[in-house]
């Protein structure tokens, strides 16, 4: 029925502001004209600059041991055919002295949300941009520290990385096709350096591209509908990879790498929101994961995980 309501909103022209839990079942769709009256805030700026602010967060994350049965059952779940990436993710208790609106007044990111007392994301990765007939989307998959020698070269030839970003890229022109016509890759595994708070990152994107039609306005609903959940931060084959994330992170995502967009009228434009803090009854838990595939290593991924766990 939300969908629905995305549709009409197009049809006329009605900008709204979307956001969408992880499984799209939990959704909320706010006019434009009405958030001022939400306690929420939000920035879409592709060309921000990085502010250092010198804070800092505690991480109290899970044991390497208990990380490993879940990444050894995800390992065991794609040798038997039943999913061949999935993009395994855990929550980790942090501690810090800022609020959240705090946090989110601090960050810099491309995409920057606080939504009420209940979390905050400051997110790198775009979902979907819609604009004239033409709908993109930019899968991010591969993760390496900047301050490796040569990182770049390492992470471009490293052929694990390659396999599961090749995974990635074939799931996203996949789900293109459901919604749009010539799905085409306009750009194939580029670089972006990331600010990791007391670190830098640097994390690899394709850029696919396909037609929507000038009516995609009114079908906007369906068109997202379609795509969540977002094929990055899930895996392939989708469902079948959904059933083994349900059963092995053994905790709800919630909102975390759902997404968030914002629709003006003329335009669409969306981001994945990883790099996430919740406030719960037992303090601030961040969320964060990565991508694993057959070659994947448990100490690797592991690192990967409390290596995104930092205030930008």
């Amino acid at each position: 029925m939300q969908f629905k309501l995305l549709n009409s909103f197009g049809r006329q022209r009605k900008p709204f502001l979307f956001i969408s839990d992880f499984k799209a079942e939990n959704l909320e769709i706010i006019p434009l004209e009405d958030l001022q009256k939400e306690d929420i805030e939000f920035t879409i700026n592709e060309n921000y600059i990085f502010t250092p602010h010198g804070e800092t967060l505690q991480k109290v994350p899970l044991s390497f041991d208990t990380y490993k049965k879940k990444f050894d059952r995800v390992i065991k779940k794609i040798e038997a055919g039943e999913t061949y990436l999935l993009n395994l993710t855990q929550p980790t208790k942090i501690k810090t002295t800022l609020t959240l609106k705090e946090i989110f007044a601090h960050a810099s990111a491309h995409y920057k949300m606080r939504f009420k007392d209940k979390f905050v994301c400051f997110s790198p990765e775009k979902f979907i941009q819609i604009e004239g007939c033409k709908i993109n989307t930019f899968p991010m998959k591969g993760t390496i520290d900047a301050s490796i020698l040569n990182a770049e070269q390492i992470i471009l030839n490293n052929q694990k990385e390659m396999a599961e970003h090749v995974m990635v890229v074939d799931l996203l022109r996949n789900d293109l096709s459901i919604v749009a016509t010539q799905v085409k890759v306009e750009k194939f595994r580029y670089v972006k350096t990331i600010e990791a708070g007391e670190k830098k990152l640097l994390q690899v994107s394709s850029h696919i591209s396909g037609l929507v039609g000038e009516d995609w306005h009114g079908r906007i609903g369906d068109i997202l509908k379609s795509l969540l959940p977002a094929g990055s931060i899930s895996g392939a084959p989708k469902k079948s990879t959904l059933k083994i994330i349900d059963e092995t992170e053994a905790y709800e995502r919630g909102f975390f790498s759902g997404i968030f967009g914002v629709y003006d009228g003329e335009k669409f434009d969306s981001g994945v929101m990883i790099r996430f803090i919740e406030k719960t009854e037992d303090g601030f838990i961040y969320k964060s994961g990565g991508g694993i595939t057959v070659e994947s290593d448990a100490m690797q991924e592991y690192k990967e995980l409390l290596d995104k766990i930092y205030l930008p």
